[in-house]
């Protein structure tokens, strides 16, 4: 298939700039997979909507609801070259911190460039070469170990006391890794909004550039009314990273690759599945996210099908390590009945995503009545239920 068979028009006053006041007050379409596919795709027949505190109308007794328990970093660091211009660092997940370290002399530090260091993002590669310090404030710097490539690099920090970590220099310097389509200028006040609503209430596990959006609606409240209601909850973990927003590029989408992020499936959640099943509940996953994890980890011989993505009703394999399953249009599903998800970005591998889980045409149908009915699209926008 090709990469413009997943586009659409989308005026930019459409993308949410802000999250909503409150975080379950988002709007809420429901998309029926197993209503008529539309004739006309540019006219297809309205989908129902409420707004995200009436999840619960539109669950069962006996689903189960998968979350993605992932803690954003404030992962941006916003720092100056030596010739005083601009430049921002985003920093990428890593197994295992890497510790600020004192600094010492630079032939020393730079020769042989030291092993490990921190993966990063740059905004701009002009000017950057290895032995580049760029000062990030606070009397830190960052020291550039690899040539560019890409915009990526590593960086090694130092600073004036040394006994500061990544983490300590993020929370004290660091700004929440918004998307680029979500506007902030240096010392914007939204920051400070930004630190509370761009994670979820029930992130847990240090380590995401971005959050797992579909997740951001949910209140305590909401998760307190789930299990009183006979649906029961479990999580996951997929530290998101580069690789579930990385622009598709490729002519024909079967050639872009995803890049690996590091996921956790735990026996507790494979153990949760396993009962949903035996009670005949649906699986509810929270985000593309949660998908992929659930998908990669499935106990089935997996594979492509032409069964509409409706195979469902496999096992998963509790474990961790790195998953670059990529979802496409063909992909037999094997564990997720239902899913909840934000409104993509055009072109996007979590826009074919959820064009394999409910059918092309009908998610591009009801994405032009998102856009007619003036929903907020993307990040810190509305969300879908689709079943």
């Amino acid at each position: 298939m090709r990469i413009e068979d997943f586009d659409y028009d989308l005026p930019p006053d459409r993308i949410a700039q802000a999250p909503a006041i409150r975080r379950d007050g988002a709007r809420l379409m429901l998309l029926d997979r197993a209503a008529p596919a539309p004739v006309d795709v540019a006219a297809p027949a309205a989908p129902a909507e409420t707004t995200f505190d009436h999840l619960v109308d539109h669950l069962r007794e006996g689903d189960l609801v998968v979350l993605n328990d992932t803690r954003v970093l404030p992962a941006r660091l916003r720092g100056r070259k030596p010739t005083g211009g601009r430049i921002e660092i985003l920093l990428l997940p890593e197994a295992a911190p890497v510790a600020v370290v004192a600094p010492v002399r630079v032939a020393a530090e730079l020769a042989p460039a030291p092993p490990g260091g921190r993966a990063a993002m740059l905004s701009t590669s002009k000017g950057i070469h290895p032995g580049v310090r760029l000062d990030v404030g606070g009397g830190v710097e960052a020291v550039v170990l690899d040539e560019p490539a890409a915009g990526r690099t590593r960086l090694r920090f130092t600073a004036a006391g040394g006994d500061d970590t990544i983490a300590d220099l993020l929370e004290r310097r660091g700004v929440m890794p918004l998307p680029p389509y979500i506007h902030r200028e240096p010392d914007d006040p939204r920051e400070a909004l930004d630190r509370e609503r761009y994670q979820t209430v029930y992130a847990a596990s240090d380590g995401a550039i971005a959050a797992p959006t579909a997740g951001l609606h949910f209140t305590p409240a909401l998760l307190d009314l789930l299990p009183r209601r006979g649906i029961a909850v479990t999580r996951v973990t997929l530290h998101v990273g580069p690789g579930t927003f990385q622009p598709v590029r490729a002519a024909a989408i079967e050639d872009h690759v995803v890049e690996p992020e590091w996921c956790r499936l735990p026996a507790a959640a494979a153990a949760a599945i396993a009962a949903c099943r035996a009670r005949r509940g649906r699986v509810v996953a929270v985000g593309t996210t949660v998908t992929r994890v659930l998908e990669s980890r499935a106990a089935g011989d997996g594979g492509q099908s032409g069964d509409g993505g409706r195979g469902g009703r496999d096992a998963v394999v509790p474990g961790d390590g790195w998953c670059d399953l990529y979802i496409r249009p063909g992909h037999r599903f094997r564990v997720v009945d239902a899913l909840l998800t934000n409104l993509h970005l055009p072109r996007s591998s979590l826009l074919i995503l959820v064009a394999a889980f409910a059918g092309r045409e009908r998610i591009l149908g009801a994405y032009r009545e998102a856009v007619r009915r003036d929903f907020r699209f993307y990040s810190y926008g509305d969300a879908m239920l689709i079943t």
